[in-house]
């Protein structure tokens, strides 16, 4: 968290909407964060999106577009890698953003098969909070077990390797 993957795909959006592609952009439902019809940056730049509840919707909604972008990629159900398989396949350019590790440090959802499949991989990386080094980790900062979790910087906060503290293993 914390590291601009949802700015960086924002930033790509405009410039395909620039180009005046058909573009679609959509997020899963259990992000509510910010806005319920748009992507938001943790510093609030936003653009239109449309949010789905399941990977299937996707490929409707992406009939006519030639660019599609997924925001949270990591929330969707596992149907989402072969949704953007079968969107590459027709030819289409699939942008998603996500996070990679879970508050654990693990591997999030299909987030390591879809880097495998992706021509491209751009890992932004933030700053840690405790000593300003670069972050690929998120500590929580609330007591939960669970795996998902939606929260801003009153539940996370970004660390680096040697700042992060995996939570206690579950037995």
């Amino acid at each position: 968290m914390f590291s601009g993957k949802t700015e960086e795909l924002i930033r790509r959006m405009r410039r395909v909407q620039i180009a005046r592609q058909n573009l679609v952009i959509v997020k899963p439902a259990v992000d509510t964060r910010y806005s319920e019809n748009h992507i938001v940056s943790h510093s609030q730049l936003r653009v239109e999106s449309q949010t789905v509840k399941s990977s299937g919707e996707i490929l409707k909604l992406a009939k006519h577009a030639q660019v599609v972008g997924i925001d949270e990629v990591q929330f969707f159900d596992k149907g989402i890698l072969e949704v953007c398989r079968i969107l590459a396949r027709q030819r289409k350019r699939v942008i998603v953003a996500g996070l990679d590790k879970d508050f654990r440090g693990q591997p999030f959802g299909l987030m390591p098969h879809l880097m495998a499949e992706a021509e491209f991989v751009t890992k932004t990386v933030a700053i840690c909070v405790i000593c300003g080094n670069p972050a690929g980790f998120t500590q929580r900062l609330v007591a939960s077990k669970e795996q998902v979790l939606i929260g801003e910087t009153d539940s996370y906060e970004a660390r680096c390797r040697n700042c992060f503290e995996a939570p206690p293993e579950e037995e």
